[in-house]
């Protein structure tokens, strides 16, 4: 970042917003100008909902989903099938299944997926976790919903092999989700198609 700004605490700003998702360095600037213009207690009132969200938000002890509690509201709701476990990448996954009202099981949240190369093992995954889920829990069909990617399809048959031995369906989504594609950026319809048209893991 150059020193055009005219402001060094001004251009931190500016780099620290566009390390965000989705934020480039002319959405940065423009988000740091509008704080400055902005009234004080609107910057206020953002730093200090981002420090109690970092405070009080965490993931869930069971499913890994966001949650203020020690528990999630799908994983404490009595509506939910606690006979059918939906496996994803990340908390996002979820937002995109509850968006779409297609599914009323429960979720379980890997938290990432299986990449040797960039020095993602099964131990940094909450995959053990999994397993005494399913054994502790009464799971009988276990839907795989990861990425079309060679990481997504490589955790998916981790899965598969994690779980044989184990009274449990294991199923995959659909064809509609496109390869490389994740759950966050695909429409509700197709994610409704996939979900409904599942088929067997192995």
């Amino acid at each position: 970042m150059s020193a055009s700004l005219g402001s060094p605490r001004l251009e931190r700003l500016v780099k620290v917003l566009s390390r965000l998702p989705g934020i480039g360095s002319k959405s940065a600037t423009r988000i740091a100008l509008h704080l400055l213009q902005a009234h004080a207690t609107d910057a206020e009132t953002l730093a200090q909902a981002m420090v109690e969200m970092r405070t009080h938000v965490r993931a869930c002890d069971r499913c890994g989903a966001i949650t203020e509690e020690p528990e999630c509201v799908i994983c404490r709701d009595p509506r939910r099938n606690p006979s059918v476990l939906c496996i994803v990448e990340q908390p996002t996954d979820v937002f995109s299944l509850e968006r779409a009202a297609i599914f009323r099981g429960r979720y379980h949240v890997l938290g990432g997926l299986l990449s040797p190369l960039d020095g993602v093992e099964p131990d940094d995954l909450r995959l053990h976790a999994l397993r005494h889920r399913v054994e502790e829990e009464g799971v009988e069909e276990v839907v795989v919903a990861l990425s079309a990617s060679v990481e997504g399809e490589a955790t998916s048959l981790y899965v598969a092999r994690l779980l044989e031995g184990h009274s449990v369906r294991t199923s995959r989504l659909a064809t509609g989700i496109p390869v490389g594609g994740h759950l966050e950026f695909v429409d509700d319809v197709t994610l409704e198609r996939a979900f409904s048209g599942r088929l067997p893991l192995v």
